[in-house]
């Protein structure tokens, strides 16, 4: 059973991300989620939303796996939209389904970004860091890969940070 699952949050299904996810899963070490499939929608202080695909997810993926791999692009400086609103929804863990949220205590977190070129800013994991500080979770790492403007292709050197995120990932 695989117990590391990467949660894809791209607006584009077949876009540079997908091609991250790809490489780093190359040998399917890992199970992918891609929340593009799901219904997920805003955090709302009412919980509007419970019956959408959320809690569900949640639920597989707390019961399923000890980490957790966000694979985003970067947008205008920051994590996906579609990644956005699922950290918002987390926020239903702490409030609404408490016993659930317990459940995140002690897994492990790690993030990759992408786009198309070395140049993601300072800070852009601060979120991902904080937000496994505040569950009680383990913050492995977080890479950026990047691509050749010739050929949209992986960078090299982007290549070899994934190979050795991989590796950290499975040790």
């Amino acid at each position: 059973m695989k117990t590391t699952v990467i949660i894809k949050a791209s607006s584009k299904r077949a876009g540079n991300t997908q091609k991250v996810v790809d490489y780093l899963n190359s040998n399917s070490d890992f199970d992918v989620i891609d929340l593009i499939d799901k219904k997920i929608g805003h955090f709302n202080y009412d919980f509007e939303n419970a019956e959408d695909d959320f809690l569900p997810l949640m639920e597989k993926i707390v019961n399923t796996y000890d980490t957790i791999i966000f694979a985003t692009p970067v947008y205008w400086y920051t994590m996906s939209g579609i990644l956005k609103v699922f950290f918002d929804r987390l926020s239903d863990l702490l409030h609404y389904k408490k016993d659930l949220g317990r459940k995140m205590r002690g897994k492990k977190m790690a993030m990759i970004s992408n786009s198309g070129e070395n140049d993601r800013r300072t800070g852009f994991e601060m979120p991902f860091i904080e937000s496994s500080k505040y569950l009680g979770m383990t913050y492995i790492d977080d890479i950026h890969a990047w691509f050749n403007s010739d050929t949209n292709e992986l960078h090299e050197e982007a290549k070899q940070k994934i190979d050795d995120f991989r590796k950290k990932l499975l040790r």
